[in-house]
This record gives structure tokens, C-alpha cells and sequence, in this order.
């Protein structure tokens, strides 16, 4: 029938009803989802980070205290130290009662992240982000009077399980339709993370030092993290819009998890076993892709984690550096990341996310050597370039590809799991790191380590060889 005979304009690009306009709109809504996210996470990650380079002078407070939950951490902390010969210094206790704590707060994120994600399917996603910051600043109410060592854990604990917060965001731009706009938002949750890294502790060290002799220094930086997290509660009520539709919505949390302890039994996250239980289960092949990729995501972060938490222990030891220098040199490896992540990574084109993990491992493996082997800041430095592409890009890639996979009333359970895999590493891989550095020498861990990264490598190739059959 001709338009013209029935008295109906044509649809122009301009029309309100046109695929263009409709591809337009889309975009838009986007690109303002992906700003509200990444601000609301940028605000959650300065308050969380604000305590980072307060640690080791918080743990000292404590311990003049003779609080007992203190002096039995301490006991297992000097167990371990002895068991793998780590000498009697006060910046090494401080960095391993500092893993110890981040340990557990990993271990508590391992347990939670896929529940929330796997409720937020059900419920939807805001209502779950607004329960977690919520939870989140009864944390650092705790933290605010946490008079006693007893009350300091409680509030971390508090902190770990409440956390949910990057699961949830992963999920809400996992919901977007485009792949363009899938891959732009994990890269701006990477920025989010540099920038929260490099201006978080810097905040809370300022604030600190203004306290001057005060006993309760840490209360300034306490009480900003709690600044920060209700003013992230007022944006979140105020412009986070829901991501999940009502038709993608699961009604009863026995439609998505059918077997007890799929979402907190290791073998069954490892497997996604939670997703293979729901109706919309994706084919086998998607299955076998989002296994391997689970278990890539799990191997670099375990290995990179390790890495990364021995590296205070190698310029403290070879170069002597203080605590001020170790966070000049986090500022610039946080620097350098925002910088690849806002500028390249978040350009990366859909399909080139293997390619692009693929670069950044290989790149950790001189990246480490080099950082092993260095005696002055030029090789110190030029590894520490390459650690930062590495850690600026796999991460955000890897979301990306795992985003593609399951259904659109699985994209909670499916980032929660995620993100749950890499808090098991996390928690993990410093132990081990720590162990081989002081047993082998610094030198021949990172060594081995580097070789490590072929691992992962090579179940990417798998990964590949699969697609291609």
C-alpha cells in the first residue's frame, strides 16, 4: 500500500517511530546509565578506599590496646610469618595483618556477590544496590566508634557482606542491549576503580596526619567515608534508574536457583551451575565458553592479587621505601590506568575483548620479570607500566565477554558469580604469593609466577579452538 494513497507522511529518520530515532534514544539512555554508574560507584570506592593506607597505624592503635581479638589475629599472623620466614619488621606485620583483613573481607564478598546478583534477577537491580549502600554506611557507622579492635572487625565484616555494589553495577550495564555500550560501561567501571584507588587513600592519609597525636585519628577519615556513602544513597534514590525490565524479571527464586548451594559451593560457581538449573539455560557450547572464562578470571586474578600484594614487600626490602614512596608509585600505576581505561579501553570494538586479554597477559609476563629482576627505578618502573595496561584491561574485557552470556533474567547471577570467582582469588592468592616469595626469594617468585600467566593464556586459546568448531 502506498503511504502517500492513505494519508500517512512517511517514517523519516526524524519520526518519533523510526528505527533511527528508536537506535538514538537507546543510546541515549545508555550513555546516561553509564554516567550514573559510574559516579555512584566512583563515590562508593573513595569511601571505601579512604582506610587503605591507614591500616598499618590503625592496627598499631589497637594493638597498645591489648584487645584479645587483636592479640589472637596477631598470634596467627606470627604463626604464618615464622612458618615462611618473614623477618621480624614492623611494615611487614603491618602488611600481613593488612592481607589477613583483606583476606576475610574477600572470603565474605565470595559468599554474598552471588546471591545479591542472583535476588537482584528476581527483584530488581536498584532495590539491591539501595539495601548494600545502606548496608555499607552502617559499616562506617561501626567504623566511626570503633573504640575497640572488637568493633573495627565487626565493621569490616559488616562491610564485606554488605558489599555488593560492583556485582550489581556489572549486572546494570550487563542489561544494556548494545555490545558497544556493554563494553564503554565495564571500561568506566574500570576507571571508577583507578580513580577510587588513587584519590581514596590519598583523602584518608590527609586526614589522618591533621588528627596530628589525636588517639582516635582514624575518626576524620571514618566519618568522610560515611559523608561519602550517604551522599552515594541520595544520588542512587535520586537518578539510578532500573535496569532490569519487568518482562525479564524471575518472580520466584526457586525458578533461579533449584540446587542447594549452588551459589556458595566453589565447584558449582566454578561450573555456573546456578544457570544451568533455570529455564532460560543457555546451549551447551555458551556453557563451556562462560566455564573457561570463569576459570581464566579466577587464575589472573589469583596470580595478579598475589603479585600485587608482594610488591610492598619487594620496594620495602630492595629499594626501602617508605610508606609515602609505595603510595607514590600506587598513584602512578592508578594514573596509568585511568588513563588507558578512559581513553582506549572503553573504545575497545565488540569481538576484540579476547584479542585485547590476550595483549595484557602476555605483557604481565616482562611486566613481572622485569619488576622481579629490577635494581634501579628505570626497570622498576618500566614493569610497572606493563602491570598497569595488564590491570587497566582485563578485567573490564573479561566482563564484557562474560556479559554476553545468559539471559537477560540471568545477568545478575551470572556477574555476581563473576565477581564472587575473582573475590576467591583474592582472598587466596596473597597467601600463596606471600608463602613463595618468602621460601624461594624474591627473584624466583615472581619468575615463576610470570611463567604462571601462560596458564591463562592457554585456556583462552581453548576458548578460541571451541568458537572455531
Amino acid at each position: 500500500m502506498d503511504l502517500k494513497s492513505t494519508g500517512c507522511p512517511p517514517l523519516s529518520k526524524g519520526s518519533p517511530n523510526s528505527p533511527a530515532a528508536e537506535q538514538t534514544s537507546q543510546e541515549g539512555r545508555s550513555s546516561k546509565i553509564i554516567t550514573v554508574v559510574f559516579l555512584s560507584l566512583l563515590l562508593d570506592l573513595l569511601g571505601f578506599t579512604l582506610i587503605l593506607p591507614l591500616l598499618p597505624s590503625i592496627l598499631d592503635h589497637y594493638s597498645q590496646r591489648h584487645d584479645a581479638v587483636y592479640n589472637s589475629l596477631q598470634n596467627l599472623v606470627d604463626w604464618f610469618r615464622v612458618a615462611v620466614g618473614i623477618p621480624l619488621d614492623s611494615k611487614f606485620n603491618g602488611v600481613l595483618f593488612g592481607g589477613l583483613i583483606g583476606s576475610l573481607f574477600s572470603l565474605l564478598q565470595f559468599l554474598s556477590s552471588p546471591v545479591m546478583g542472583a535476588v537482584s534477577d528476581c527483584y530488581g537491580r536498584r532495590p539491591l544496590v539501595l539495601l548494600s549502600t545502606v548496608g555499607v554506611m552502617s559499616s562506617y557507622v561501626v567504623w566511626v566508634y570503633s573504640h575497640n579492635f572488637s568493633l573495627f572487625l565487626l565493621s569490616r565484616v559488616v562491610g564485606g557482606v554488605c558489599k555488593g555494589n560492583v556485582s550489581l553495577y556489572t549486572a546494570m550495564v550487563a542489561d544494556l542491549r548494545s555490545p558497544q555500550a556493554r563494553n564503554r560501561g565495564m571500561a568506566m567501571i574500570g576507571v571508577a576503580f583507578s580513580l577510587g584507588f588513587t584519590l581514596g587513600p590519598i583523602l584518608g592519609a590527609y586526614l589522618a596526619q591533621r588528627a596530628g597525636g589525636n588517639g582516635e585519628f582514624y575518626q576524620g577519615p571514618a566519618l568522610l567515608a560515611l559523608a561519602f556513602s550517604a551522599a552515594d544513597l541520595l544520588f542512587i534514590l535520586a537518578l539510578l534508574p532500573e535496569t532490569l525490565h519487568r518482562d525479564r524479571q524471575v518472580s520466584d527464586m526457586n525458578s533461579v536457583v533449584q540446587g542447594p548451594g549452588d551459589l556458595l559451593n566453589p565447584v558449582a560457581l566454578f561450573n555456573f551451575t546456578a544457570i544451568t538449573r533455570t529455564d532460560h539455560s543457555p546451549s551447551e557450547q555458551k556453557m563451556k565458553n562462560l566455564k573457561v572464562l570463569g576459570v581464566v578470571y579466577f587464575t589472573y586474578l589469583f596470580l595478579f592479587s598475589g603479585l600485587e600484594f608482594t610488591l610492598s614487600f619487594l620496594t620495602h626490602q630492595r629499594f626501602g621505601f617508605s610508606s609515602m614512596e609505595q603510595g607514590k608509585m600506587f598513584f602512578f600505576i592508578g594514573v596509568t590506568m585511568a588513563i588507558i581505561q578512559g581513553g582506549w579501553a572503553r573504545r575497545i570494538k565488540p569481538g576484540h575483548q579476547i584479542k585485547t586479554v590476550r595483549l595484557a597477559l602476555i605483557s604481565l609476563i616482562p611486566a613481572f620479570l622485569l619488576i622481579g629482576i629490577a635494581w634501579n627505578m628505570l626497570l622498576l618502573y618500566s614493569g610497572l607500566v606493563l602491570y598497569s595496561f595488564a590491570a587497566a584491561v582485563v578485567v573490564p574485557c573479561l566482563s564484557t565477554q562474560v556479559s554476553d552470556h545468559g539471559s537477560f533474567s540471568q545477568k545478575g547471577m551470572v556477574m555476581g558469580i563473576l565477581r564472587s570467582l575473582g573475590a576467591l582469588a583474592r582472598a587466596c592468592g596473597p597467601i600463596v604469593a606471600s608463602s613463595v616469595y618468602w621460601l624461594a626469594g624474591a627473584e624466583t617468585c615472581f619468575v615463576i609466577y610470570s611463567a604462571l600467566f601462560l596458564v591463562p593464556l592457554t585456556l583462552l586459546a581453548q576458548e578460541d579452538k571451541s568458537k572455531d568448531d
